[in-house]
């Protein structure tokens, strides 16, 4: 119902045909290449940027169009976030791309709506980021089903007791941290918890914690900056429980973190390179070699081709945009938002359909291990709630 309101709302707030007179329509970038979340953003953008290499034009009204991506850098926080909102809808943008990151997410959502800017999250996982925002969609799982999934495999992984670290005040942990501890203690499992503070660099009292509490895993939903100092600091008190994450971990700055150490570091995602889906398969070979031709794009993916998987998703988020420009015949924001509720896309991560709070309808996730020896991800298995 909520979209549905939306929806008039977009209708209502139509305006003479939007200015096209440079041929040129522009999608939106609204995602981090700075800060705590900057790694991750670098992957996803990467994804755009490769789909648009692929798509840089559409076709609307019998006329052809060049794509146009516009970039601006949330810095991964709110208060950034909202100002680089801003610069978007001031750039007459159809349709806006991100973010990496839910707070930053939800930052800028007032802005897009009160704009009438319709936007795609690609891995934003937090629920709030639509739930608070009628303009705002998104192709990713959520995170009360991907803290149920990590629930479900710390029991697999025979834990009776978690310990759960997040940062305080920081959405996408703290909710997803949440979501864990519901699922893990309905299992019978038991949690201790504790927050660490913004800035922080030293983790040893944190680990000596969850050690002298007899955890059985650590379940550490964080960013990677934060990621790669706890698991250095718990290879080097030779912990030998488990670390447990969410999407965030899927990094290459995670399998650095880890390689060469006696680590176990476990993490729930979106994709797996190895998929043999014919097009997932297509996508990760054009993909590696797209980054191979470029030195900046491959240093922005870590130094590798590794592919992640917020660029897989960046990938079909450029294609979903394109979909619902291509149905509403027009780049209109007012338009392209009354045409999204619609869109049913196929992409490499799966089919993409949308529910009545635009949220995608995806029911399974990848568990992945960052092997200590080879630098990689090594999949494990696919997971769903009922695993």
């Amino acid at each position: 119902m909520k979209k549905l309101i939306a929806l008039v709302l977009a209708v209502m707030m139509l305006v003479p045909a939007f200015a096209l007179a440079d041929n040129v329509i522009r999608i939106g970038v609204f995602e981090p290449s700075t800060g705590d979340n900057g790694a991750g953003g670098k992957q996803e953008i990467l994804g755009i940027e490769y789909a648009n290499s692929l798509a840089p034009t559409i076709t609307l009204g019998g006329e052809e169009y060049q794509v146009e991506l516009v970039i601006e850098d949330n810095q991964s926080l709110t208060d950034k976030a909202v100002s680089a909102a801003q610069s978007l809808v001031s750039k007459d943008v159809s349709v806006v791309l991100g973010s990496y990151g839910s707070g930053a997410s939800m930052a800028g959502g007032d802005v897009f709506a009160e704009a009438g800017v319709p936007a795609i999250g690609i891995s934003c996982t937090n629920p709030n980021v639509t739930l608070l925002c009628d303009y705002y969609w998104r192709i990713c799982f959520l995170d009360p089903f991907q803290g149920t999934v990590m629930a479900n495999y710390a029991k697999e992984l025979g834990a009776t007791k978690a310990y759960v670290l997040t940062m305080l005040g920081e959405d996408y942990g703290v909710g997803l941290g949440k979501y864990f501890v519901d699922a893990f203690t309905k299992l019978g499992g038991e949690v201790v918890e504790e927050n660490f503070t913004e800035g922080t660099s030293d983790f040893a009292a944190y680990l000596n914690n969850a050690t002298a509490a007899g955890a059985d895993v650590v379940f550490a939903p964080c960013a990677t900056t934060y990621a790669a100092l706890i698991i250095d600091q718990a290879a080097a008190q030779g912990v030998t429980y488990p670390l447990l994450a969410g999407d965030t971990w899927e990094s290459s700055v995670i399998l650095e973190a880890a390689k060469g150490k006696n680590v176990k570091v476990y993490c729930s995602t979106f994709f797996d390179e190895n998929d043999d889906g014919a097009a997932a398969a297509e996508f990760v070979s054009g993909f590696k070699a797209w980054l191979n031709e470029n030195a900046d794009k491959k240093t922005n993916n870590g130094g590798n081709d590794i592919v992640a998987a917020v660029s897989a998703l960046g990938f079909d988020g450029y294609n979903v945009a394109l979909a619902a420009l291509a149905a509403a015949d027009s780049a209109d924001p007012a338009a392209v938002a009354e045409a999204l509720p619609g869109v049913d896309y196929t992409g490499v991560t799966g089919n993409i359909t949308f529910d009545e709070n635009g949220d995608a309808r995806k029911d399974m996730a990848y568990i992945k291990y960052a092997n200590p020896e080879t630098g990689a991800f090594d999949f494990v298995k696919t997971q769903s709630v009922d695993d």
